[in-house]
Order: C-alpha cells, then structure tokens, then sequence
C-alpha cells in the first residue's frame, strides 16, 4: 500500500509482478460503487476491476453483507483469476468490514 492510495501487487509464482491493483483514496462512498482498478505490470494500463457494488441505502445501514464484482481478462491465467479472487476477500477485509472489540 502507499500511504494515501491503497496499491497492491499480484505475483505470479516467480514473484514477478503480473498486475497492480489500485485503489481510491477514500473507500467511504454513499450511494456509489466503490472501484480498485487492476491495472498491468506496469500499472499504466487499466486492465479490469474490483468493485464493491452499491446495495442500496437499507442493506448498506441494517446488514453486514457487501456484494463485489470483479472484471479480469479472459485470456488470464487461471492460478492469476483464483489470486485476483483472494485479493478480492483481501479488500473486503481490510476497507469494508467493521472491526469487533470482541475477541
């Protein structure tokens, strides 16, 4: 991560950096979608998307259940789509859900 927008980097199994993810500077947004662009190796190019999907203003107050979508290339490998997948549990975990005092 930098210090103000999140970034994260996909490895492959050499640990080459096959994609960036990048994400906004702020991930509090009411009545929007919320969008970490997964850019190339570079990260020049935008490629696909996590996105944490607006559910409307009930389901955002009264539960604890985000949908997210996530676009990629076709042609990715798949060892890289299951990666992209974790990385997608990895940002609902760290920007999206609430932290317990319980232990």
């Amino acid at each position: 991560c930098t210090f103000i927008i999140p970034e994260f980097s996909i490895l492959n199994e050499a640990r080459e950096t096959v994609l960036k993810i990048r994400g906004p500077c702020c991930t509090c947004r009411c009545c929007a979608d919320v969008e970490f662009h997964v850019l190339d190796a570079d990260g020049a190019l935008p490629v696909g998307k996590i996105s944490k999907q607006w559910s409307g203003l009930v389901k955002e107050y009264f539960t604890d259940a985000d949908n997210f979508g996530i676009q990629f290339p076709m042609d990715l490998d798949v060892k890289m789509k299951a990666v992209m997948l974790g990385a997608c549990f990895l940002i609902d975990f760290m920007f999206f859900e609430q932290q317990n005092n319980n232990n």
